[in-house]
């Protein structure tokens, strides 16, 4: 029996073996995972700015040429997302938050040097008639981001709905 199962592990053992890693391919994947990180982060503050209304640090949120996509409508560059955002919901920031919840899930990361693309899923809470917490809208982001100036930006983001309220 023994004979026989190491003849049938015996074929096996060069695929266990891995080659060692270097310095320089550890160094390539630690970067792969902050920049991962950085991009996540750069997600959650797009949600904390929209919920707060904070709109100037939204904008800034997206690379010089970044453009913003939704059913609000689009526009190119931080000075216009600003506009269009302060036009159709007001720049008002509250630190504290609006009472809106974007919530941010899901998120598959691609990254290709000083580019990447990610999808992530989306759910926006907004308090109903008694306060409690409605579900109003659920969707997804298609976006595109770029290292500009050392930091992750949003080069492009699109906001389709998957499922829009009910009536």
């Amino acid at each position: 029996m023994t004979c026989m199962l190491s003849a049938l592990l015996l074929p096996l053992a060069p695929a266990v073996t891995a080659a060692k890693p270097t310095l320089e391919s550890l160094a390539t994947r630690v970067q792969v995972l902050e920049d991962r990180e950085s991009i996540r982060n750069l997600i959650l503050a797009y949600g904390t700015a929209h919920d707060n209304r904070d709109y100037r640090t939204f904008a800034n949120l997206f690379a010089r040429e970044g453009e913003w996509v939704s059913g609000m409508g689009s526009a190119k560059g931080p000075d216009a997302i600003f506009k269009l955002m302060d036009d159709m919901i007001g720049h008002k920031p509250m630190p504290e938050g609006s009472g809106t919840y974007h919530l941010l899930t899901n998120e598959t990361i691609a990254i290709d040097g000083d580019y990447a693309s990610a999808v992530t899923k989306w759910v926006y809470i907004t308090p109903d008639a008694n306060g409690a917490p409605g579900l109003t809208i659920l969707g997804h982001y298609n976006d595109q981001f770029i290292r500009e100036a050392g930091q992750w930006k949003f080069l492009r983001r699109e906001a389709p709905m998957d499922l829009p309220a009910g009536d």
